[in-house]
């Protein structure tokens, strides 16, 4: 089997010699290349390289991002006419090596680095894989969510302050949602989402896209606002009608505290859905598996179904 390792030299959870060992360690298992990225969205690249070069797999050290670029550069790989048929891409594994590791830990895999590639060595030697269901917007893939509105200012807020030397952390999280409810109350562009066939949801201030569960975790604590989210189904939404700073506080109250989704007058909920349409008033911040995108007016979101072998 011929692999292509993609590192990310930033990935939280490693050092040198740890990298060193995983190294050896796939080697065992594979015949194995190594590549380091350079730059943002070279992960892409090295995955869509190794697919056109006919590898069997490719397997990711970072985080949640370095998947996310991994998984569109395989999933717009051309392979010609059986392009949409997973088994023409390579498998797609993944060591944890950020700081939240959810796209690891929705396949079952665990948060540390030297257990999740013990893991994946032992599913190696019984060729263990799965496919899984991606989520699309427009023509931008996601393994577990995407969002609209705040959790993706929030986004901008943690990577502005991890650029001036900040280390990712759940406190840097809660202060950057504080901030971010602060400055968004006065200011929300509304939001419509749009069924095929169906009327329109409008005034909408937040939304959240899931394409499995959890959403994210707090620690070890699994963030789940749609449960019922999973990579055999659709996407799952979650949107809030209003954004005032007493009402949202409380919405995030029951995320991070209870194990309810949450309820009431501003939720709007939606379960295994095919694809829809979201519209901005004004553009609005962007992510999908937790990278900031810039801001966008329109995105056409669809399920994609049976899209990724992954090893698992």
């Amino acid at each position: 089997m011929r692999a292509l390792l993609v590192v990310n030299p930033n990935a939280t959870t490693t050092t040198e010699r740890g990298r060193d060992i995983l190294v050896r360690a796939l080697r065992s298992q594979v015949d194995l290349d190594v590549a380091y990225t350079q730059r943002r969205g070279h992960a892409a690249d090295l995955a869509r390289d190794a697919a056109r070069e006919g590898l069997d797999l490719v397997v990711t050290l970072g985080g949640d991002g370095t998947v996310n670029e991994a998984v569109n550069g395989l999933m717009t790989f051309d392979a010609g006419p059986a392009a949409d048929r997973a088994e023409q891409r390579p498998a797609l594994a993944v060591v944890p090596g950020g700081s939240t590791n959810v796209f690891a830990r929705a396949l079952g895999l665990p948060s540390d680095w030297a257990e999740g590639t013990g893991a994946i060595l032992e599913a190696l030697r019984d060729r263990r894989e799965r496919l899984i269901g991606l989520g699309r917007a427009d023509d931008r893939y996601f393994t577990f969510c995407a969002g609209l509105g705040l959790d993706a200012e929030v986004v901008r807020r943690v990577d502005q302050a991890r650029h001036k030397g900040s280390i990712s952390t759940p406190l840097l999280y809660f202060r950057a949602t504080m901030a971010q409810l602060a400055a968004t109350d006065r200011r929300v562009p509304l939001l419509t989402l749009k069924l095929p066939g169906e009327t329109a949801q409008t005034g909408l201030a937040w939304m959240l896209v899931q394409n499995t569960a959890p959403w994210t975790y707090i620690g070890e604590r699994p963030v789940d606002p749609n449960p019922r989210a999973s990579f055999d189904t659709g996407l799952d939404v979650l949107g809030l009608r209003e954004l005032q700073v007493g009402g949202t506080a409380r919405t995030m109250v029951q995320l991070v505290t209870s194990r309810r989704s949450p309820r009431g007058k501003q939720v709007v909920r939606m379960h295994d859905l095919p694809g829809f349409t979201l519209t901005a008033a004004k553009p609005i911040a962007f992510q999908v598996d937790g990278e900031y995108l810039g801001e966008v007016d329109k995105l056409d979101f669809a399920s994609v179904p049976g899209a990724l072998r992954v090893v698992c």
